[in-house]
């Protein structure tokens, strides 16, 4: 009998079925939903905490002044605020609001039921391979930050 060998991990197959899976996602946005950048820096003040205006142009690769017209708007909108910095008051830091928690938290309530409607076409055992790669997947995005 013949041992059970693990697949390899192809990365640019992992790469492509992630792209598609997140444009799949992104069907599923509410309507008149925000942009991919102004939810992606919502996300990362929310799980990060409150940021100055360079931090998060860098890490969401954009430029300052692109950061600081998305933060303009955020802030219109009511789901950002700025502050100034507890530990140094000449320094002004952006966090998101209670406003921007729910608008996410919204967001993710969508994308969650239209992916649940997508997941019941797959049978359990496709389902429970998912399932079970879930830990790995969400460590592997914690290593990427």
């Amino acid at each position: 009998m013949q041992a059970a060998t693990t697949p390899q991990l192809d990365p640019a197959r992992l790469a492509s079925a992630v792209e598609r899976l997140f444009s799949l996602l992104r069907h599923g946005n509410p309507p008149n939903d925000i942009s991919l950048t102004a939810a992606s820096t919502l996300r990362r003040l929310e799980r990060e905490g409150p940021r100055r205006l360079t931090e998060l142009a860098a890490a969401e690769g954009v430029t300052q002044p692109a950061m600081t017209q998305l933060v303009q708007r955020l802030e219109r909108e009511g789901l950002a605020a700025r502050a100034a910095d507890p530990d140094d008051g000449r320094v002004v830091l952006v966090g998101v609001t209670d406003d921007g928690r729910e608008l996410l938290a919204r967001r993710r309530a969508v994308r969650a039921r239209h992916l649940a409607t997508i997941l019941g076409d797959l049978d359990d055992d496709d389902q429970a391979l998912i399932a079970a790669a879930l830990p790995a997947l969400e460590k592997l995005e914690r290593l990427g930050r």
